[in-house]
């Protein structure tokens, strides 16, 4: 575990040992045999499993990349495949300083559970997961990751990338810090973009830096606390950089980003003034270029956007919209009242890890898998009734049908325009979506900003190729600033991970808790509580059915189950059940959450006759540790007239 450490000490021993007498150089070869003779070589060895023959085998297929792995503490650190022909960038995280805002915090008791910070890592289409580790002013973070710097796919597997083509690759490092309270709710803490290539001019190629983090939102000027990074290039380059070349690297890519952002900007401001001549009225409606991500960047909105491909972890786009509806649903903290809404668009990193934001990152996230689904999606920039700011995402048919995706619900709409210009006889569709204006449209390639004389979304027509109705802004335009790797403030979308729940076990934890929780309330009421098994296992029919409701709108199987639930309900006696659905985990709140509606407080508090008892609990997991819970009580007693 601690090899460091252990050859350091040798080392000291032996420098003690053999340069005491005549002050004689020791070469590598000496330390090398002080090491052997203690072993420590060869436990070395046991550790790493070096891959050689990769050219030997034709047709093997290479070591799989390291990438993330879910970590449930494992005792020993696990073994990582170092294929030769891969560039890698180690680095270790050797903890944290400066967490002011936990200078109060006690040291947790073993066996309490307490607040954690987990550092989440994405690089080059990987991702990683440190450890969680109690919340301190100085967090005892200790952990290493293994980048995938470069793999040499050419098929010759001896040329090595050299420090020159290492630095013209320029994505950062996107680090996330997530704090977890002592009830599983998360908050986003920072959200940082290393800089890896000095690492290219360090000399030995390795390179120590202290990050400081910096809050999110409101705070992005606030400090959070310090990091300390070690990094690494393995295998060694033969030849490292000047910091000279390192730093004009550096500064030419900032001016680079910096015009383009300029040149947009003036852009952006020119289309604005055309869209202002058309009618002032335009300057009420909800026209939207630029958002603020979690740091305080101001960026282009077409930039949160990117077709995302889910692999095979997401098989349908209604299956996307259902993942994307399971995501918590949080507004922006705001500090101190005023009733204004702090905005805050999440790069995607930051959403995924935290697990939940506002609707704008549900939108982005929906309208990426559709369009990574193949199809033509946009994010709706309007309001809902009361005049609140809301976004949703729309598909535009190949036959010209236009269908409205609420991402917070999954639920989908058809929009049928009215025509304003019929005579009164004529029979309007009547919208059944809670959407009333619509400022502007956008995904990564377009952005049409709406000029039709309203902007109520029952009368607006979606023809986009018709600048009298929709204006569009240049796509080229668009381009310079929004395709990935045009400029190093538009970040790289992170690929989403598998579920890390076992969905069986987390079913079953919630249900044994939920059965304690209902025995305790009834107790306190002075009932007593029997359990029927074999009513509860019936009820996961009707669980599965809903969901798949949700995911697909087909309901199926319900004649089964009306008729296994009249089979094991006796002449005489009544069944009344409560089906609930929840996006969490925490059985002690969906329990609370249960006994507000007055039908699941009647089954749950049953008097009468034979009272048996069921709950089933059914927990669905989606990517990205995101799950739909359903939960059903269900009771059958004697009817006494």
């Amino acid at each position: 575990m601690d090899v460091h450490g252990r050859i350091r000490e040798v080392l000291a021993e032996t420098i003690r040992e053999e340069l005491a007498p005549e002050h004689q150089q020791l070469s590598t070869e000496d330390l090398i045999k002080a090491l052997r003779q203690r072993g420590i070589i060869d436990d070395v060895m046991k550790e790493l499993k070096f891959i050689t023959d990769v050219n030997e085998k034709e047709g093997t297929s290479a070591p799989k990349p390291s990438t993330h792995f879910v970590d449930r503490e494992p005792p020993v650190l696990k073994k990582t495949n170092i294929d030769p022909t891969r560039r890698y960038l180690y680095l270790q995280v050797l903890g944290g300083k400066a967490f002011l805002e936990h200078l109060q915090e006690p040291e947790p008791l073993p066996g309490q559970v307490c607040s954690t910070f987990t550092l989440c890592l994405h690089f080059r289409n990987q991702r990683f997961r440190s450890k969680p580790v109690p919340c301190a002013c100085e967090p005892d973070f200790h952990d290493g990751f293994l980048l995938e710097v470069h793999k040499d796919s050419l098929g010759d597997g001896s040329k090595m990338v050299d420090a020159t083509t290492m630095l013209s690759i320029c994505d950062p490092v996107h680090m996330v810090l997530i704090k977890t309270d002592t009830f599983g709710e998360t908050t986003l803490v920072a959200s940082y973009f290393l800089e890896w290539r000095s690492v290219l001019a360090a000399e030995n190629g390795v390179t120590n830096v202290a990050v400081e983090l910096l809050g999110v939102g409101t705070e992005s000027k606030v400090s959070v606390g310090v990091l300390n990074i070690r990094l690494e290039m393995y295998p060694q380059l033969n030849k490292v950089l000047s910091p000279e070349v390192t730093n004009t690297q550096f500064s030419l890519e900032r001016q680079k980003t910096a015009e383009k952002e300029r040149l947009f900007l003036v852009y952006a401001k020119q289309w604005w003034r055309e869209y202002l001549q058309i009618r002032p009225t335009h300057n009420a409606r909800l026209v939207k270029i630029f958002a603020q991500d979690e740091n305080g960047v101001n960026r282009p909105v077409c930039s949160y956007i990117r077709p995302l491909r889910a692999g095979r972890l997401l098989d349908t786009p209604r299956q996307a919209a259902r993942f994307v509806s399971v995501l918590g649903y949080e507004r922006a903290p705001v500090i101190g009242g005023g009733g204004g809404k702090q905005e805050q668009w999440c790069t995607l990193l930051a959403f995924l890890c935290r697990n939940k934001g506002d609707c704008e990152d549900h939108a982005n996230l929906l309208c990426s898998l559709l369009l990574g689904f193949g199809l033509e999606a946009f994010v709706c920039v309007g309001t809902k009734a009361k005049g609140v700011p809301h976004t949703w995402v729309m598909t535009c048919g190949t036959d010209g049908t236009i269908t409205f995706w609420e991402s917070l619900t999954g639920h989908r709409y058809i929009h049928r325009p009215i025509n304003p210009d019929d005579p009164p006889v004529v029979e309007q569709p009547k919208p059944l979506y809670p959407y009333r204006t619509i400022g502007c449209i956008f995904n990564h390639q377009k952005f049409f900003g709406n000029c039709q004389p309203s902007d109520a979304v029952e009368i607006c027509v979606f023809d986009l190729h018709d600048e009298s109705k929709w204006k569009p802004m240049s796509g080229e335009a668009i381009k310079s600033v929004c395709s990935p790797g045009t400029t190093s403030s538009v970040p790289p979308f992170p690929p989403l991970c598998a579920s890390a729940l076992d969905a069986a076990v987390a079913s079953n934890e919630i249900e044994v808790q939920l059965r304690v929780l209902v025995s305790e309330h009834r107790k306190d009421l002075g009932l007593s509580t029997v359990w029927d098994d074999h009513l509860s296992y019936l009820l996961s029919p009707a669980l599965a059915a809903y969901e798949l409701e949700r995911t697909t709108s087909i309901s199926a199987g319900n004649e089964e189950f009306q008729d296994a639930v009249r089979r094991a309900v006796p002449d005489g006696h009544t069944f009344k059940g409560f089906p609930i659905h929840f996006v969490y985990r925490n059985a002690r709140r969906a329990f609370a959450t249960c006994l507000r509606s007055p039908f699941c407080e009647e089954v749950i508090c049953c008097r009468g006759d034979q009272v048996r008892l069921a709950v089933r609990v059914r927990v669905f997991t989606y990517p990205e540790s995101a799950c739909a819970v359903w939960i059903m009580f269900a009771c059958k007693y004697r009817s006494v007239l």
